[in-house]
Formats: C-alpha cells, structure tokens, sequence
C-alpha cells in the first residue's frame, strides 16, 4: 500500500499559494512541493492530489490518500464529481483541475481519508509546511487554470 499525505495552502485565498505532498512506500519516503502567484486554497488542495497520482510509477498498489480538504474529500467520495461531470460543471469551480483528476483517477484503487488538519497528524502538518513555504518562493509561476470573474455591481 502507498500512502499519500496532500494538503494546499493560499494567502490571500486567492493569493500565492503552494502545495505539499509526502508519499510513503515500504519504508521510501518522497515529499514534493510546488507554489503558484496566484491561486485558491481549493485548487491547491486538489492539485496536490492529482500531482501525487500522477507522481505513482505503478498502478499496481492500493494507494490511501491522507487530506484534510473536505472539498475534496467530499466531491469524491460522495460522488458529487460525477453529478458535476454530468452537467458540465455547470456553476461549479475548478473544471480544469477535476477533469484532470476524473482522467488519471480510474487507472488507480484509491481509497480517500479525511484528517483534521492543523492537528496531530505529523504527515499532514508536514504537507502544511511544505505548501506554504512553496508560496512563499519568489517568482512563482502562473496557475494557468485559475479564472478570476469579476462579480457585477450591485445596482
């Protein structure tokens, strides 16, 4: 079994944000990390997520993902993602990141957990310093997929 610790973090929400990863495999330890100028901490709790599948060389293990997004967490297990692919995600955010986790997802057995962050759990809070030290990196690149919309004036 792989174990896998994400989490996300924003400043600003949206401002610079980061993400952190720690994998774990028979006693093999790999932590990643990646930062964005401009984000929200959804997107960089669910990229961390698909940045670790897509990290996995094998499809050949039972893989246990570890996040304290409950976004995330929620939108998966509680089929909530295939709702959204069925009508186009229509008023939903993110198109671009869940349609990249809903093509690299089925090629892996994934068994979501959800975990209280900030708390006790020391792979977490590890992913948590990882994430926000990746915002703070100067010359972050662009989150390509974030959209900001302007909303209309109240009359």
């Amino acid at each position: 079994m792989v174990e896998i610790y994400t989490d996300g973090a924003a400043s600003g929400n949206p401002g610079p944000g980061g993400l952190g990863i720690v994998m774990l495999f028979h006693g093999h330890r790999k932590e990643h990390s990646e930062g964005f100028r401009y984000t929200t901490n959804n997107r960089m709790e669910l990229l961390a997520v698909i940045r670790a599948l897509e990290m996995m060389k094998t499809t050949v293990h039972p893989i246990h993902i570890y996040s304290d997004s409950a976004y995330v967490i929620n939108s998966i297990t509680k089929g909530w993602l295939y709702g959204w692919l069925k009508t186009g995600f229509k008023g939903k955010k993110n198109k671009d990141l869940w349609l990249r986790y809903a093509a690299i997802a089925p090629k892996f057995n994934v068994t979501f957990h959800w975990v209280k962050g900030h708390a006790s759990n020391t792979e977490n809070n590890r992913c948590d310093e990882l994430a926000v030290a990746a915002r703070k990196v100067k010359g972050l690149p662009v989150d390509e997929g974030f959209v900001v919309t302007k909303k209309k004036p109240k009359k």
